[in-house]
């Protein structure tokens, strides 16, 4: 594992009674800044999260059978990014996994993305990877103009394999029909005319080896970052002195919803532990035509971990819940663009991730935003040293206080303190 850059002194700023930096959301985006802001600026951070726990959507824990589980569903680190792979190693060793999928379409478990192996088996063929590439010809239709999910699919593989692939489960991932969507959606999921049944393709594919939220545990370790879950920040935003905000939040929550609700498309996870070593044959088995959910992900193929039992978990997406997902509809967009200007007229407020820049990112992408945000706000913060004051009737409370005291007032369920390393955590010790 790298060691972590050297820590920056702690800046006179911080010593005020204040936080530099108000972070809202312990995800990748939240977590990554915070890190930064701490480790190389030497600025005071505070990170404000609604749940419980640390991590974001990317949270793993153990279960009650001791399976290390994905409670929000099945995360796979995947990037073509040497900064951000080389990045979180400061914070993780790897396992490499290669994650791969099958479709339960006709009767079989087919590879997907739609490979050459997957076209022979379905209609029975011998084909040769050139001969896929003439066969993809033959049944794809012309488009003068791809627009959505449906035209970007069509184009390139046809009718048929768009039926029985694609359009089904999109209509039960989204609750729209893949015509009522951008292109981008489908376009994600390529078609190979090789035999390579590897969901990704990207340079660097791997599991965090002790898990995710080891992960950020010791990317939170640094003793200018104060962490407080279980906490609404319109909470404790106007108790507490800072300089700079970061939001990760949705966009339209922020704003109140000014210009109406931004759509997003929820998950409801259904978890299985079995009392058998094994489930499926790969990670992920996808069920496009058959079913309310959409897929079963078994963990212990994505962890390695080696126990008598295994979990699954069932995905049925749904509209209500926890935001997941934007939904790319042009008109969604133009919502998305009248937040956007009110927020690019903050200077002491940064939007970064999915949720607050209405963005379907991956994992990897994330941590690139924060990165590039980091980099932007570096110069902006060393040149302003002055505290955003604590404002409302709960300022008075504060005259003659410090941050540190407000933080050590708060219920015990709002605060954290993260362990320090050899600390046991999930059943594994930290190095």
């Amino acid at each position: 594992m790298n060691a972590p850059g050297l820590v920056a002194p702690l800046r006179p700023a911080a010593a005020s009674g204040g936080f530099d930096v108000l972070v809202v959301g312990a995800g990748f985006a939240g977590s990554v800044l915070a890190e930064r802001l701490a480790s190389q600026l030497g600025l005071r951070v505070l990170i404000v999260d609604k749940r419980t726990h640390i991590g974001g959507n990317a949270h793993d824990r153990y279960d009650d059978a001791g399976l290390l589980i994905h409670p929000y569903g099945p995360h796979i680190f995947h990037t073509n990014s040497a900064d951000v792979f080389d990045y979180l190693s400061q914070f993780t060793e790897w396992r490499p996994y290669q994650h791969r999928v099958l479709a339960s379409v006709d009767g079989q478990l087919l590879p997907m993305p739609i490979n050459l192996d997957t076209v022979n088996r379905l209609y029975g063929m011998s084909l040769t990877a050139l001969q896929m590439e003439e066969f993809l010809a033959s049944m794809a239709e012309k488009i003068e103009r791809v627009k959505t999910s449906e035209d970007m699919v069509v184009s390139k593989v046809g009718r048929d394999l768009y039926n029985k692939f694609f359009r089904n489960y999109t209509r039960k991932q989204w609750g729209l029909d893949p015509s009522e969507l951008d292109a981008s959606v489908t376009a994600r999921v390529p078609t190979r005319c090789n035999r390579d049944a590897r969901y990704f393709t990207d340079t660097y594919q791997a599991m965090p080896r002790a898990g995710y939220t080891r992960m950020f545990e010791r990317m939170l370790a640094h003793p200018n970052i104060k962490l407080m879950l279980n906490t609404d920040y319109r909470e404790i935003e106007h108790l507490i002195p800072w300089r700079h905000m970061v939001y990760t939040g949705p966009i339209d929550s922020y704003f109140h919803y000014r210009h109406g609700r931004l759509p997003y498309r929820s998950l409801r996870f259904e978890h299985v532990t079995l009392p058998q070593e094994r489930f499926q044959e790969v990670g992920t088995v996808n069920y496009p035509n058959d079913y309310a959910y959409t897929r079963i992900t078994e963990f212990k193929h994505l962890t390695g971990q080696a126990h008598a039992q295994t979990s699954v978990v069932y995905e049925y997406p749904c509209d209500e819940g926890d935001p997941y997902y934007p939904v790319p509809r042009p008109q969604n967009a133009e919502v998305y663009r009248l937040y956007q200007e009110e927020a690019d007229k903050l200077s002491n407020v940064s939007f970064v991730g999915r949720l607050a820049t209405y963005k379907y990112y991956n994992m990897d992408q994330v941590v690139a935003q924060a990165l590039a945000t980091f980099k932007r706000l570096k110069g902006e913060l060393s040149a302003n040293e002055t505290l955003r004051p604590a404002t409302g009737a709960s300022a008075t409370a504060l005259e003659g206080s410090t941050a540190a005291a407000v933080l050590a007032a708060a219920p015990a369920r709002t605060r954290r303190e993260l362990p320090a390393s050899g600390a046991t955590l999930n059943g594994t010790t930290a190095s």
